[in-house]
Parts: structure tokens; sequence; C-alpha cells
């Protein structure tokens, strides 16, 4: 079969390309040799944000980016991304209060700001802002972001590029790729030969070995792999806010709220030499990160922060554009699109660098480069048209979660507010009639497994209880292993 487009690699960039183009009347298929979302884009901070400290760097075009994609996607993904007030406390020793307030104004001004409040200078030595900090600190500043379910966000962007008619392919590779008579012949790892006029690259930290040694193609673009971990310990302080914390390295790191029992912390830059080709392997947070982490919120915190309390680590390697900087921090968070092709056909556009915020404009900007070799190429549309879940209409987000409430009485609402969290105004197919079989624990039921399973291509336990959702953080160790028995019938 032939296809206008071939998208290699299911993370966020990959399927915000894939959307895009379907819903531009290309024919599409994406194929991820893993899980969607299994890589980076299930290793995130979990903040769609403009990236203040970007601003010290000068890199005020891609914040301004971040900046106007962050309201975008709370209205297009509301059920995914929601507000959050950041609170910086000041240490004059970091950092000077003239300077903390010049790049606070540029990040309420770089981008026009309807649905989120402005930055203010605030008292952290009273309630609600002084909840597990040091009584010595007494000034602070307040401003506006936000935070994603990424992998969520994934496979709602798979499940929207599937409605406009792309072929998403989980669990298969592509083995190989070779140009003939302007035309990619492409084998995969399931035995099925395909035809693509165009190929994207979006393989994340494989992308530079997908070009070379998949596609045959030479490049003298390099990556830079960067990995970020994160930690997740007991609730540090009390309220909805998050924390950005300076750290005396001139980095600064994010303290979360993470549902109601814990408090996520990231991130880390360490250089990555390389990352295994299986798709098993995942990158770890080592020893060092974990402390690295701890000391850097224990400035702040009147009651210190130990590595033996930590419940969850994970990592992510971030397939950084190679910029020739030293620093693993200041390598640019920005993204490159590249574009090779023969004799004017046959194209192969390979996306190095990006960030989770800024994916739906780096599909649209993908699209645009791609535009010369589809004459008949529709327009750009993503930014207007919410994602499958985020379409409430007139009702406002609680408005629709009170009314799916009261169509289930019967539901306990714990998993009521669960499945609206993860699916929205699809929450009733998941549903359905209300048999919900099975309880495995957290709120994931029978029914809300066989959805994952049927219709959001997960196929073993982690696809569901770290990517689909994170029940795995609030299970027992033999809910998990009923879930694994389970998925194995």
């Amino acid at each position: 079969m032939t296809y206008d487009l071939l998208v290699i690699g299911g993370g966020i960039n990959g399927v915000g390309i894939a959307r895009d183009a379907a819903g531009r009347g290309l024919s599409t298929v994406l194929v991820e040799r893993a899980d969607l979302a299994s890589a980076t884009s299930s290793s995130s901070s979990k903040l769609i944000h403009g990236g203040l400290r970007y601003l010290e760097q000068f890199q005020f075009r891609l914040v301004a980016e971040a900046l106007a994609e962050r309201e975008i996607l709370l209205r297009i993904a509301g059920h995914l991304t929601w507000p959050a007030r950041f609170v910086m406390p000041h240490v004059p020793e970091l950092r000077p209060r003239w300077m903390i307030r010049l790049g606070l104004f540029l990040y309420d001004h770089l981008a026009r700001r309807s649905l989120l409040p402005g930055s203010e200078a605030v008292r952290i030595d009273a309630p609600p802002y002084s909840s597990g900090l040091k009584a010595e600190l007494k000034h602070g500043f307040i401003y506006s972001d936000c935070r994603v379910d990424d992998a969520r966000l994934v496979v709602a962007n798979a499940i929207d590029a599937r409605l406009h008619g792309a072929r998403i392919r989980a669990r298969t590779e592509c083995l190989s790729a070779r140009r003939e008579n302007n035309t990619w012949l492409v084998k995969l790892s399931d035995g099925e030969a395909i035809k693509a006029k165009a190929i994207v690259n979006a393989a994340g930290p494989w992308v530079k070995r997908v070009l070379n040694e998949r596609l045959g193609q030479p490049s003298r673009d390099a990556v830079r792999l960067v990995r970020g971990s994160h930690i997740l310990l007991p609730r540090l302080y009390e309220g909805d806010h998050a924390f950005i914390l300076q750290n005396d390295d001139r980095r600064v790191v994010f303290m979360i709220p993470y549902g109601e029992e814990h408090t996520l912390v990231g991130t880390t830059d360490v250089p990555q030499d390389d990352i295994a080709e299986s798709p098993a392997s995942h990158p770890v947070a080592s020893d060092a990160e974990v402390a690295y982490l701890c000391r850097a919120v224990n400035r702040y915190l009147s009651r210190p922060a130990q590595a033996r309390d930590v419940v969850w680590r994970y990592a992510g390697v971030r397939p950084l554009y190679d910029d020739g900087s030293s620093d693993p921090s200041a390598v640019t968070r920005d993204y490159t699109l590249r574009v090779d092709d023969e004799s004017g056909a046959a194209p192969v556009l390979s996306v190095f660098g990006g960030k989770i915020t800024t994916y739906r404009r780096l599909a649209e900007q993908a699209m645009e480069r791609l535009a010369p070799y589809f004459p008949e190429l529709k327009p750009a549309w993503t930014g207007r048209i919410p994602l499958p879940g985020s379409d409430f209409g007139a009702a406002a987000r609680g408005e629709a979660r009170d009314a799916f409430f009261a169509r289930y009485p019967g539901i306990p609402t714990a998993t009521l507010r669960a499945i609206f969290r993860r699916h929205g105004m699809q929450a009733d197919a998941v549903v359905g009639d209300g048999e919900m079989g099975e309880d495995y624990g957290a709120g994931l039921t029978e029914r809300e497994l066989r959805h994952f399973v049927e219709h959001e291509w997960a196929q073993c336990t982690e696809d569901v209880l770290w990517r689909r959702t994170k029940c795995g953080l609030q299970m027992t160790e033999a809910q998990r292993g009923r879930v694994l028995r389970v998925m194995g019938r």
C-alpha cells in the first residue's frame, strides 16, 4: 500500500505530526517500535510552560512560542492540561530582585495571555505559601504556567489522528527504507512492506540512528542526549501551588503537587552518552541525581527531604539539537527540522530537539516544510479543534464533569473522577452501560482496562499502570500482580 506520509516515532512530536497531516488530507501511517509515549514523552516534568529560565539564555523566540502554545493547549486539551501558580522564593545571593522582576515582566508580555493571571510579588512567610518552607524565607514571586498529563496527551493526539484517517501502528518498527522511483520502499517488523511519498523521522533520542542506519541518509546534524530525572516524595507541603526553586548552580528545580499524596521534584541535566536500542531499556535516575534533587529542595524546606523517602524515580532522555554548548543545561531546547530529498522528491524530514509544550506548533512547521511536496495540502487546523475529550462545548469543564457524575449514581465518585480526568468528554464511551466489572484498585476497573486495550493500543501492564494511568503508584503489589495476570489472558 502507498501512503502519502510515514511517521516514525510515537512520542508527542510524532503523533502531533500524524494528527496534523491526517487532518490536512494526507494518507498517513505512524509506526512506533514500543508503546506510544514509552520514552521521553512520558518522562517529562508534566508541565506546559514557557520556560522561564530560558530567558537568561536569550531564547526569546522559543519562550514566546511556548507561551502562545500554553494558551492554545488550555483550549484544545482542557481535560489534560490545567493552570497552576508557581511560587519562586527570593534568595538574594542567587539572583537579584530586579532580574527576576524583569524576567517575569517579559514572561507576562512576550505572548498574548487571556486565560492565565500575571505575575506578582508575594510574601512567603505567611499562609498559604509558607507551607513547608523555612521560616527565614520572607519574599518571593508568583506566576502562571500549566500542568499536563504528558502520556495521555500523546494518546489523545494518536486517537484524533486515527479519527482523521491515520493508521497508528504501535509495536511496529521501521526496519529499513530506500528510495525507488521517487518513493520510499519501507520494510516493517511485522513483515509488511509499504510505500510512502515522504517520511517524518520523529524517533526522539534515536533520530540520527534512524536517519543514518534505517533510512541510509547521511547527515551532519548531531543530537545531544541529556538525561532529566525526577523523584516522587510523600507530600512536602500543603496547597495546590507549585514551587520553582533557584539552585546554586544557576539551574532551577520544580516542586509540583502530584495527586493528593505526593510531590514531584525535578529535573536534572546530565549528559547521556548513548541510549539502548531495546525499547525495554529505560534510562535510570541515578543515586547521585536523587541526592542532587534532595539537596536542591532542602535549601528551602523546613523538614529536609531524604533519599530514603523517594517512592518513585524516573528518567527521560531529551534529544536536543547539538549546538556545541559545553553545559548540558545551556543546550538549546529549541527544535530544528531538517529536510533531505532526492531530486526534489521522496523527502525525509527529521525532528531534532523540541519540548512537549511546543509539539503542536512544531507539527505545523513540519507540515509547512513538507507543503512543496504536497500541492493539495489543506491549511493548518490543529490550533482551533479540541482533542477528543476536550470538546466541552458551551459547558465549563467542571460543569461537564458534574453532569457526568450525575449520570452514573451507582458508580463510586472516585472511580468516575479518575475516568473523567483521563478521558474527559469521552468518559461516557468508557463507562457505557455502567457495568464496570472487577475493581483492580486505585480507580482502575475491568471496563476501563478493556477500553485501553481495545481503543488505546495498550498491550501490557506497564502501558496501563504507568502511561495510560498512574494507578501503579497507588496499587499494592498484589493489585499490580492481578492486573498483570488479567492482561496476560
